[in-house]
């Protein structure tokens, strides 16, 4: 592989200090990627740390353009390493996971950028001044263990709840409903589970995730034997939301939580601009906006493939509901009923192109978000006041639902036609809940606990906030634990001091 060339990420701040220097390895799926694109982002515009990103040639434009639009990026302030799959190791549905064919695939996906480590490892030993700290998505499990060898301290950034978290633990421990193995335990009594650590939080058994099959389980235990290893967790919460769990994962579970969300969805810097171009569906809501209306957001995330017949009914279940609405639609060419767009034109946009989801809900005329209640959906929700019409769909999708409408307060629940979470929710179900949201005085309600919320994650990442505070500690104590034992096993070899030799991109 050829060496490292040309300028990249300042190693110095203002007063010629020389900084940590970070890198970053999403995973290469846009719900994984962006938070860390925004952790780079805070990270160099605080002054807290240099920072490498490295990524695949695929997806490499896609990080690029988020750090240039997150105030970084231009002039050196942060570098971009592209590591190529080697030749016929691509995965099969192409270098994102938005391109697997489901999220039962999501496993496969994952496991096909094992053939990335060679070149990651070769990246992360060139790295100029060394890496004081890798930040690792969990999926990348294989990547904590390079680092280790390399005597790099990493963290795993997951990207789920703290709440999930600490209910899966509960749940792999105590197996609720195994009644298949001849015994219940006694936390599961008539059909729901009781969470032992914490007697208010009661379960369906339908509302917990099922077992998932065997590739993911396999993935699963690689994942927990990295987080077990590595130096901490990056979680993108804050206190004031789920401060109990926080305590109870680094009480009882660990490793260390280090909880400095959601500056990841409030780091980037806007970029709008009166006279800069916007896309078309923001006009339209600045027309609702100016014209006084609300508008409910619809989005169903990157993952899931939802069947046509059940578009359908969100189509007619929406159109019956009287709202006004934008609804991002995946796949693209998804049918949504003979004459839909045009029966609700005017009050209805819909959009089969990805947006920018956070530009969406901190729109002022945006009051409402139909949500799969993936974790950076619901963070972005809260971060903008915005409350939820909870439609969980798999992972720990149902958990998060449970979440925001018995603990926060701030949505309803869409429930199937069987109550199970794959079960059919028919249309007049989906007028129900968005008309409750929107027009209800339970959705008034719910808008006003969403409204404070908000004002708790700016206090959150403010200069004063407890997550502003926890991103201090974790760059100031994992790296000088690096520095400490780089220091260590220089003087052991007698090595001589490191130059500065920073990278942009990296090659096969």
């Amino acid at each position: 592989m050829a060496p490292p060339t040309a300028a990249a990420a300042h190693c110095q701040d203002l007063h010629g200090r020389e900084l940590p220097h970070v890198a970053v390895f999403p995973l290469m799926a846009k719900g994984h990627t962006i938070p860390l694109l925004d952790l780079a982002c805070l990270l160099r515009r605080r002054g807290l740390a240099a920072v490498t990103l490295l990524t695949t040639p695929g997806n490499a434009a896609f990080a690029r353009a988020a750090l240039l639009a997150g105030g970084v990026g231009a002039g050196g302030d942060a570098a971009v390493v592209e590591l190529p799959f080697p030749a016929g190791h691509a995965p099969a549905g192409g270098e994102s996971a938005e391109g697997v064919a489901s999220a039962s695939s999501f496993a496969a996906f994952a496991e096909a950028t094992s053939p990335l480590r060679p070149r990651f490892e070769d990246a992360l030993e060139a790295m100029r001044p060394p890496a004081g700290l890798l930040v690792a998505d969990g999926f990348l499990y294989w990547a904590h263990a390079s680092a280790a060898a390399l005597g790099v301290p990493s963290v795993s950034f997951l990207g789920t709840s703290a709440f999930a978290h600490v209910v899966r633990d509960a749940c792999v421990r105590d197996k609720p409903g195994a009644s298949a193995q001849g015994h219940d335990d006694a936390s599961t009594t008539g059909g729901t589970y009781t969470v032992p650590e914490f007697p208010d939080l009661r379960f369906s058994l339908a509302d917990l995730v099922p077992p998932p099959p065997p590739p993911l389980m396999e993935l699963d235990a690689k994942m927990a034997v990295a987080v077990a290893a590595s130096h901490g967790v990056i979680m993108n919460t804050f206190h004031d939301l789920e401060g109990r769990y926080i305590e109870h994962w680094n009480r009882q579970i660990g490793p260390r939580a280090w909880p400095i969300g959601p500056q990841l969805c409030l780091a980037r810097q806007s970029t709008s601009d009166a006279h800069a171009s916007r896309p078309p569906w923001m006009l339209w809501l600045d027309e609702k906006a100016a014209a006084g209306r609300t508008v409910l957001y619809i989005s169903l995330g990157t993952l899931a493939v939802i069947p046509e017949v059940q578009l359908k009914q969100v189509a007619d279940g929406l159109e019956r509901a009287g709202v006004d609405f934008l609804w991002a639609v995946r796949p693209n060419n998804a049918d949504l009923g003979m004459g839909f767009e045009e029966r609700v034109e005017g009050r209805g946009n819909v959009v089969r192109e990805w947006v920018d989801q956070r530009d969406i809900l901190g729109h002022s005329c945006v009051r409402g978000f139909l949500s799969h209640c993936g974790w950076n959906s619901v963070l972005e929700s809260v971060a903008a006041g915005v409350p939820i019409v909870a439609w969980p769909i798999e992972f720990e999708q149902p958990v998060n639902a449970k979440f925001i409408v018995d603990e926060l307060g701030i949505g309803v629940r869409v429930h199937s036609s069987d109550r199970t979470i794959r079960g059919l929710v028919k249309s007049n179900e989906i007028t129900r809940v968005v008309r409750e949201l929107m027009f209800g005085e339970d959705g008034m309600a719910m808008a006003s606990k969403a409204a404070k919320l908000a004002r708790q994650a700016q206090l959150a990442v403010s200069e004063v906030g407890s997550s502003w505070k926890a991103i201090e500690d974790m760059i100031r104590e994992l790296c000088a634990t690096s520095k400490a034992r780089k220091s260590v096993d220089g003087l052991s070899k007698g090595s001589s001091v490191l130059t500065l030799r920073p990278i942009e991109a990296q090659q096969a």
